[in-house]
C-alpha cells in the first residue's frame, strides 16, 4: 500500500471509530451516522485511485 493510502486507511477507521461513538453516545441519529460513514468510503475510495 502507498504511503496515501495507509494515511487514507488510518483517517477512515479514526473518522469511522468517532462516527460510531457518537451514535452510541445518542448524539447522532443512525441516517446521520450513515451518511457520515458513507462520505469517508468515498474517500477512501477517491485515495484508492
Amino acid at each position: 500500500m502507498s504511503d496515501d493510502l495507509d494515511d487514507a486507511v488510518a483517517q477512515f477507521l479514526s473518522d469511522y471509530n468517532s462516527a460510531i461513538k457518537e451514535y452510541d453516545k445518542g448524539y447522532v441519529d443512525a441516517d446521520a451516522t450513515l451518511s457520515v460513514i458513507d462520505a469517508h468510503i468515498d474517500e477512501l475510495r477517491e485515495a484508492r485511485e
